[in-house]
Parts: structure tokens; C-alpha cells; sequence
């Protein structure tokens, strides 16, 4: 369903001209989204029955946790398209409606307040195409599709990253993204081409076995057989076990890049301060879900704990460093999609752990704490992104040179100074994110981290889980400094004066009719409001964090089965 749709966009794509049809091209997507949801969700009871499904000659293998995720990441890019799909703010028809009329276009970029991001008609394309990688990469089960669907993915990254044409700073950051994205590739097809190497194999499942071989009599007769298939290996001389490692630490490394987990995560502050908010939304949430579940395969089957070195020890030194520097560097951030970035290099920290682990317990803990934090996410650029919508009409008391404000309105954390007063609802959503990302109780991101600490100290992880607590409380303080701007600094913002003495401007002879319809439309607080797409999907998005105690049990309850199916097929 999303490849043909994908054809079908791109054809209506290629034979419009109009701009104004990105709406429609968005809205569509979300159509076709919702379908492909519910088809993946009826192949739930297919996969759910058994140990999964191999499809495409053994390429992909199609299991119950790979086909809930399938589903989960189509609800999250509807979410996410929904940003692009209906006019942000209510004063836009008002507005725009005058200006046409009355002022022929005279102040079109004055006074338009919707952007750049309605008029890009690529933009549903290429997110389509970055599901489709997204989509087979999670259930990829050899290394040639693996890596064929990890560079899909990633090419529909690097477009989407540059998207804005007209903006320097999305393009610099896109150019970023892509040569250090290409790096992490290398990295991915150098530990693809070792495993070939040394075992002749390209299915991953051939691959596992050999892993977990621990007779020497039988791993020594499968070496020999394959020792006539590949002249280059000498069980003699190489070390199977050795040799496994090896290439599943460089693939580690590969992974690692992707999720900007430290000490590979140099990339992301740029990267993520740079680009459009709206961009920023999306390449950080979905680009990180696909490979988790990948690597959860490859951690499951490959996790060769009878060792004394084994490559899942790398993730596990990721995981530390992760918890440290997205903790203690974040604190010293003023820009405030940096201050983002660190803390989801912490947060990463946090899943790698659980990863790591392999128990049911710790794997329980790994896909609620990814499903819990892509929401809070989403939720906290789409406050960030209506925070900016908000503030478009008040004159800053505090002068910003800013770049690039059209696509990224809010870059500072002072920007924010006592928008409590401005509006009340929106800043205590803002409050409940934060507070959830903090891991306060009984928050929907307290619950996460709880059941990840307990995971580890069930199986010995003592020193993990001291850092981790550690982080988490030193981690609160840049969350409770921004909620000190936002309620207890000063607000000495006013509304713009377009906005105020609209109805006093003299270049606009108004008729006896258009003067009474302004007056019963007069641009006041109470008309300075999102529009209901935003508002619903913050409202939503906030009761889930903040009343997910309420009833906890279906959502544990998932995360419980999928890992009790992964355990006990």
C-alpha cells in the first residue's frame, strides 16, 4: 500500500505546478496512512500466531513485534503530518482574506502567517519513502536488504533535511547529516562485508547459529564445509568467535552513529538546532524507532554472553557514555533544540540499557520506554512548533538576531520568558512534557524509567543503574529551568501593533458590510488561538502523559506480550 501510494503521489506530483495543492498532498498521505495502519493492524493475527512470517524468499521476516511497530510509526507520522496538513493558526482565513481584498497583495509576506511548509508538495513524498526503508528495515532478516532499506531510510533523511531550499542553515545541516550518515554507512557495510567474510552467509539467521555455537566439534565441521565454499577461511587460524565480534562491533558502530548515541553523537546538536522545527519533528522521532528494532534482532539472537568479550559490551560503554555527556553537557545549553538533542542522547542511554540487558523483563522495559518517549517527543515539538505560531504576534521585549526565524521561530530558551502569562493552557502542557521527560511521578516517563532500573537491578547491572538515577535527577535541572522561564520570569512582550490597530488602518476603505464582519472578527486574545489540529493533538498527547496511571494495564500488557513472544516463541 505505501509504495503504490508513494507511485501515485509522485505522479500527481510531477504534473501540478500549483503550490497550494500541498495541502491536499498532505491530507491524502494521511489517508493513506491511516489504511496502511489498519492493514498492519489485521496482520497482527497473522504474525501473533507463530514465530513470524518470512516474505520475498527469506529477505524479511514479518514477527508481532516487528508488524506492532509497523503500525506504531504509521500513527506517529499521521500525527506528524498533521502539521502540514491544515492552516496553523485560526487568524489565517481572516488575515488572508483581507489582504487579497483589500490590499491587492500589497503586505502578502507581512502578514502570512502560515510559511514555508504549506507550499513544499515533496514533502508527503519523501516521508512515504523514508516509511517504506523504515517499514522493511525493521524486518529485514539478511544483510543485503538490511543495508538496501537502512540507505532508503537514510537517503529520504538527507532530502527531508534539505528540503527548505531557501533556508542556509537546513542546508548546511543537511550536508552535515549526509557525509556523517554516509560514514555510519561504511561503518554498517564494512561489518556486513566481515561477517560475509567469515561465514559465507548473508542470512542472519544462518549467522545466529554459527554465534551461538558453543561445541567446537560441531563449529569446527560447519567451519570446514564452509571453508570450501570461501578458500579465505582457515579455522586454524581465525578464531570464529572472534571474528564475529569483530564485525558486530563495527556494525555496533554503524548503529550507534545512526541514533546519535555517544561517543557518536557530535553530529545531532547541529544537526537538530539547524534544520526547520518541522523537519526536526520527524528525523527525530522515526528515523531512530526502525533501527532500535533491528538492533533488538540482532542484540536478542547475537547476544553471546558465554564470552568474555562480547560486542554487546560496546553498547552497554555506549549506554554509560550516553547517560553522562547528554546529562552534564546539556546543562550548560541555551539554545534550546540543542538542550533537546543532549537530552535525547541521555534518554538514549537509557534504551541502549535495557537492550543490553536481554531479559524479558529489560526488553518489556526497552519497547515501552521507545513507544513512551517517541510520544512525549512528538508532543514537545508540537508545542515547540505552536509556541512559535503563538509568539508571531508579540513584538520580543528582548531584541534576537536570530537566522532563520520563518522556520524556526523559538531557538532560544529565554525566548520563552513568561509565556505563562500569555497563555496558560499551552505552558502547562509544556510543564507536563517536561516533568515526564524528568521522570517525575506519576508521569508517563517516570513509569519508563522505573521499569528500566528495575531490569537492571534485577540482573546485577548495580553501577548502570546508580548512573542512571544519578543523571536522571542531575538531567531534571535544565528541564525545571526552562519551566522557571516559562511561569516565573517576567512577560514584558506586546502584541504586535498590525495586530492591534487593524481596524485604524487608513489604507484600507472599508465598505458599511466589511467594516461590521471585522468588527465581529476584531484580531483580540481570544482570537490569537492555534487551530484545532494542533490543539486536539497537544490536548491528546498531553492526557496520555498525564493520566497514563489511570490505566496502565493495556499498554504494560503489550509491551509484556511482545516480549514474552520474543522469548518464547
Amino acid at each position: 500500500m505505501i509504495v503504490i501510494s508513494s507511485l501515485y503521489v509522485l505522479l500527481a506530483n510531477a504534473v501540478t505546478f500549483r503550490r497550494d495543492k500541498s495541502l491536499s498532498f498532505n491530507r491524502v498521505t494521511i489517508l493513506i496512512l491511516l489504511y496502511s495502519t489498519l492493514l498492519g493492524f489485521n496482520s497482527l493475527y497473522v504474525t501473533s500466531l507463530d514465530t513470524g512470517i518470512g516474505i520475498y524468499g527469506g529477505l524479511f521476516h514479518s514477527t508481532a513485534i516487528t508488524q506492532s511497530f509497523v503500525v506504531f510509526i504509521f500513527i506517529l507520522s499521521i500525527i506528524i503530518l498533521q502539521l502540514t496538513s491544515f492552516y496553523p493558526r485560526r487568524l489565517y482565513n481572516i488575515m488572508i482574506s483581507l489582504i487579497y481584498n483589500e490590499l491587492h497583495l500589497k503586505d502578502i509576506d507581512k502578514y502570512d502567517l502560515v510559511g514555508e511548509q504549506i507550499r513544499i508538495i515533496e514533502y508527503p513524498l519523501v516521508i512515504l519513502f523514508i516509511l517504506t526503508g523504515a517499514m522493511f528495515l525493521m524486518s529485514s532478516c539478511d544483510i543485503i536488504s538490511m543495508y538496501l532499506c537502512i540507505e532508503l531510510q537514510s537517503y529520504g533523511l538527507y532530502i527531508l533535511a534539505t528540503l527548505y531550499r531557501n533556508s542556509e542553515l537546513a542546508t548546511a545541516a543537511g550536508l552535515t547529516y549526509f557525509l556523517l550518515g554516509g560514514l555510519s554507512s561504511c561503518f554498517i557495510l564494512l561489518g556486513s562485508s566481515l561477517l560475509y567474510v567469515n561465514t559465507g552467509l548473508t542470512y542472519l539467521d544462518g549467522i545466529y547459529i554459527l554465534y551461538n555455537l558453543t561445541d567446537s566439534i560441531y563449529l569446527e565441521s560447519i567451519m570446514t564445509s564452509l571453508r570450501d565454499i570461501k578458500e579465505t577461511l582457515n579455522s586454524n587460524e581465525i578464531n570464529p568467535i572472534q571474528s564475529f565480534n569483530l564485525a558486530l562491533v563495527i556494525l555496533s558502530v554503524g548503529y550507534l552513529f545512526k541514533v546519535s548515541s555517544a561517543p557518536f553523537h557530535f553530529w545531532s546538536p547541529d544537526v537538530y538546532d539547524s534544520l526547520p522545527t518541522l523537519v526536526t519533528t520527524f528525523v527525530a522521532i522515526i528515523a531512530k524507532i526502525s533501527i532500535f528494532i533491528f538492533v533488538l534482532d540482532l542484540v536478542h539472537y547475537a547476544n553471546g554472553g558465554k564470552y568474555e568479550f562480547t560486542w554487546t559490551d560496546i553498547l552497554l560503554i555506549s549506554s554509560l557514555l550516553s547517560l553522562i555527556i547528554g546529562t552534564v553537557v546539556g546543562l550548560v545549553q541555551s539554545r534550546i533544540k540543542r538542550l533537546f538533542a543532549y537530552s535525547t542522547i541521555s534518554h538514549v542511554g537509557f534504551i541502549l540499557l535495557a537492550l543490553t540487558i536481554n531479559s524479558i523483563e529489560s526488553i518489556q522495559a526497552f519497547i515501552f520506554y521507545l513507544m513512551q518517549y517517541s510520544f512525549s517527543n512528538l508532543n514537545f515539538f508540537f508545542l515547540l512548533i505552536s509556541l512559535g505560531y503563538f509568539l508571531y504576534y508579540y513584538n520580543c521585549h528582548y531584541q534576537y538576531n536570530l537566522p532563520d526565524t520563518i522556520n524556526s521561530p523559538i531557538q532560544l530558551i529565554s525566548q520563552l520568558k513568561g509565556f505563562f502569562y500569555k497563555n496558560h493552557i499551552m505552558s502547562l502542557c509544556l510543564a507536563i512534557t517536561l516533568f515526564s521527560f524528568a521522570g517525575i511521578p506519576p508521569l508517563l516517563g517516570f513509569f519508563a524509567k522505573q521499569l528500566v532500573l528495575s531490569a537492571a537491578l534485577q540482573k546485577g547491572y548495580f553501577f548502570m543503574a546508580l548512573i542512571a538515577i544519578i543523571t536522571s535527577v542531575i538531567g531534571a535541572v535544565y528541564y525545571l529551568g526552562i519551566i522557571k522561564v516559562v511561569f516565573f520570569d517576567d512577560d514584558k512582550d506586546k502584541v504586535k501593533s498590525e495586530f492591534t490597530d487593524i481596524l485604524n488602518n487608513n489604507e484600507w476603505n472599508w465598505d458599511i458590510n466589511k467594516s461590521e464582519y471585522i468588527k465581529a472578527h476584531t484580531i483580540k486574545s481570544a482570537n490569537r488561538i492555534l487551530s484545532t489540529s494542533l490543539s486536539l493533538t497537544i490536548s491528546i498527547l498531553t492526557l496520555i502523559i498525564l493520566l497514563f496511571i489511570v490505566n496502565p494495564k493495556i499498554w504494560l500488557s503489550n509491551a509484556s506480550i511482545l516480549a514474552l513472544i520474543l522469548f518464547n516463541p
